[in-house]
């Protein structure tokens, strides 16, 4: 039981995670201009029981009689459910109803504008520190070949130039291919690009590793550890950079200011940084949500195959392979995946669908092939659609396109008998099973 300004909160029986129905019992405030019933997106197990004293409700579900809560006396409102979602319709004009018409902010923020702060921003920031410390205020910034950390290179790159080394950590958990593309990609922007094979040495340090926080930390600790490394082969560095997002921030929940969200799992450029880190962090899309990123890469000129692309996880494949991580079992998720995307991409689906990847599970299944007996590998597929990946559904995809890459994957893939989709939405379930 918990209590805030008076009221009573209860842990409910009835919990409600997903899609619900709210219906309006007060038009003004949050919901002025939009209709009585609106279809949002929960996620919680509690309840109110006794509102504070000012309170009204002003929405309702048929779980609970306060969906939505407001005091406009004390210019004080609540809602259960999360309107920043893809999955709450009219989420945005209850925002925008909100920061515009009851606290009467100003709609100034644009791609350009961010773009303009923060290159003068982390200009200054750096060029202060240079002449404090009397170094020359190089950074390093960890790119990992997603829209966020190519975004962040950028903007950096434009604030300080040849200050600025691109380190490109080759895990030897990456998909099929991206080392290369990805290094090729900056070398064609101007961006100074270093690539550190650490295939062998994150192996080592991931065997026997089964637990998915153990993974994420082990390989949160290992990159700060090549950087350090390969920034002194490279002189003195001052900076790092990294493409840290907000969800990031909230479902890490590190920090005093975010211990109102609970720590979902560990991001690896979050709570996998080590507490005795050299240098002096630069993440200027800390606050940013992954539709504001991909708008400022467009903005910053970064080709639509890169600010399009579909976002994959710093930790890479090791969060997709439940259990131990091993070159063998690498090998095998990462032709799987390939195919995956191969197909999303032919159908015509790969922009429409937030991520699409297989997962390499720690089943073992017994099929048939070829009139004989096999005992093989499970696989299982996972595609979302979302807008910010704090929540997702799982998408709708053609019944063909799950059967040629079935097909695919149990006839190119060695010691695969067996293709599971994943049609768990997030909540409960998160986007990676790690």
């Amino acid at each position: 039981m918990a209590q805030a300004l008076g009221g009573e909160v209860v842990s409910f029986e009835r919990k409600e995670f997903g899609p619900a129905a709210v219906s309006v019992t007060e038009p003004d405030g949050l919901f002025a201009g939009l209709e009585s019933e609106q279809s949002v997106w929960m996620s919680h197990g509690d309840s109110i029981r006794r509102l504070p004293d000012g309170f009204g409700s002003t929405a309702r579900t048929d779980s609970t009689p306060y969906a939505a809560v407001a005091d406009p006396s004390r210019g004080m409102y609540g809602i259960q459910f999360h309107p920043e979602v893809v999955h709450t319709p009219r989420g945005r004009e209850i925002l925008r109803n909100f920061v515009v018409g009851i606290a009467g902010a100003r709609q100034t923020w644009t791609a350009a504008n961010f773009i303009s702060s923060t290159v003068e921003e982390i200009r200054r920031r750096v060029d202060e520190h240079s002449r404090r410390s009397g170094t020359d205020g190089r950074v390093l910034c960890a790119l990992s070949g997603g829209v966020d950390s190519a975004v962040a290179a950028t903007l950096v790159h434009r604030a300080v130039g040849d200050r600025l080394t691109c380190v490109h950590v080759d895990h030897g958990l990456m998909r099929k291919n991206e080392t290369a593309l990805l290094q090729t990609a900056f070398e064609q922007l101007g961006v100074k690009v270093v690539v550190v094979d650490a295939r062998q040495r994150f192996l080592r340090a991931l065997a026997g590793v089964i637990d998915p926080e153990q993974k994420r930390r082990i390989i949160g600790a290992e990159f700060i550890r090549v950087f350090e490394e390969e920034a002194a082969r490279l002189g003195e560095i001052d900076f790092l950079t990294q493409g840290t997002l907000y969800p990031d921030v909230i479902e890490s929940a590190t920090s005093a200011r975010e211990k109102a969200a609970a720590k979902i799992k560990t991001h690896h450029n979050v709570g996998g940084l080590p507490d005795d880190l050299r240098f002096k962090l630069i993440e200027p899309l800390r606050y940013l949500f992954k539709d504001e990123v991909r708008a400022v890469g467009t903005e910053l000129g970064l080709p639509d195959s890169m600010v399009l692309r579909q976002p994959f996880p710093g930790p890479g494949l090791a969060i997709r392979i439940i259990g131990e991580v091993t070159v063998e079992r690498l090998d095998t998720l990462r032709e799987a995946d390939w195919i995956v995307i191969d197909e999303i991409k032919s159908a015509g689906l790969y922009r429409s669908v937030w991520q699409s990847f297989a997962i390499l599970t720690p089943v073992r299944s017994v099929g048939v092939m070829g009139d004989g007996r096999t005992y093989a590998n499970v696989v299982a597929i996972r595609a979302v659609t979302s807008e910010d990946a704090m929540t997702a559904d799982w998408a709708k995809l053609p019944y063909e396109v799950l059967g040629r890459i079935s097909s695919r994957i149990v006839n190119e893939v060695p010691g695969v008998n067996r293709v599971v989709y994943d049609i768990s939405s997030k909540p409960p379930a998160t986007i990676e099973w790690e």
